[in-house]
């Protein structure tokens, strides 16, 4: 019954948070300049004022506020994302053609960061005052320091154009879906490899740094002397002791991150010219798309909860103490 109580609450906090930010959302996105109206009177060739009257009232935008917003809401609710004013086809199917992209690549990029970054931070920590140590951290200073959309056009200059290893732009080789299951898979990973890069190397270098700070200071603790003094193996004492103490605020940052990742995705999209939602988001930008705009916030904020509950899972996993529970 508790469980229940629990599985419940968590449910309505997640419900209402995603009506807050949906509510917050729209607020940001009508308070931005331009009007969506005109736009699409411009695309047209007309700019009379009856048409963009007829615009917006073909549209909605000549309703009140509170009107607008409160039919928004109720479209959320009923998981309507609306239809696009550019494009002329429901919000969903436009995310949803997009959606699987992103995922593969944000995602990518997560695991990528999360785990390289322990990988050297642990290295780098049990190796204090060394000479692989302070490599490992001037590169991860390096990484930190670099802008993500010069990174990407580095790795594209390269490793695509001077070295031609890997493709410099797109999701996949139009002619690799014809070469069978492996041979595409091969190729969308060969394609994934340079945008993931770019797009973990920054939090890579956070975590990096973080996981080692955390190593020198659990190597000092009192539970980890005790455990040499009972005579265990420095391997038991790091796989049991250390690493996983160590990992807890490197996974609770990366949680908190995960945000940042999901809208440093835009950037790396672009650059990449990768079809997922960052793309869509900037051409939806650029004309006003107003429905695009508020569905894609929608989206990327339930990625970044339903992000934040793995890695809550993963949290749990690693915490003895909350596995217990």
């Amino acid at each position: 019954m508790e469980v229940l109580r629990h599985l419940l609450s968590r449910v309505a906090g997640i419900v209402f948070a995603i009506l807050v930010i949906a509510t917050i959302n729209f607020v940001l996105v009508r308070a931005a300049p331009g009007d969506p109206a005109t736009v699409i009177a411009g695309q047209s060739g007309a700019t009379d004022e009856q048409f963009i009257a007829q615009i917006r009232a073909e549209y909605g935008l000549d309703k009140p506020y509170l009107v607008q917003l409160g039919t928004y809401l109720g479209k959320v609710v009923t998981f309507d994302l609306g239809y696009s004013f550019r494009q002329r086809r429901a919000v969903a199917d436009l995310i949803a053609e997009r959606l699987g992209p992103t995922l593969l690549l944000t995602l990518s990029a997560f695991f990528m960061s999360l785990i390289g970054g322990v990988t050297f931070g642990a290295l780098a920590g049990l190796r204090h005052g060394r000479w692989s140590d302070i490599a490992i951290s001037m590169v991860a200073l390096l990484l930190y320091a670099t802008p993500v959309f010069w990174l990407g056009l580095m790795l594209v200059l390269v490793f695509s154009i001077q070295l031609e290893w890997l493709p410099a732009y797109g999701y996949s080789d139009m002619r690799a879906a014809g070469f069978g299951a492996l041979q595409y898979a091969w190729d969308v990973a060969k394609h994934l490899l340079m945008p993931a890069v770019t797009l973990s190397a920054i939090y890579m270098a956070v975590y990096t740094r973080l996981m080692r700070s955390s190593l020198i200071e659990v190597a000092g603790e009192d539970h980890v002397k005790t455990a040499r003094a009972k005579g265990l193996t420095e391997g038991a004492i790091l796989r049991g002791h250390m690493l996983r103490n160590a990992a807890l605020p490197v996974i609770t940052f990366a949680g908190l991150q995960i945000g940042a990742l999901v809208g440093g995705a835009v950037v790396v999209e672009t650059v990449f010219s990768w079809p997922g939602l960052g793309r869509l988001t900037f051409d939806a930008v650029t004309t006003r798309d107003y429905p695009v705009l508020l569905g894609l916030f929608l989206v990327m904020s339930i990625l970044v909860i339903a992000v934040n509950l793995l890695t809550d899972l993963i949290h749990r996993l690693v915490d003895p103490r909350l596995a217990a529970r």
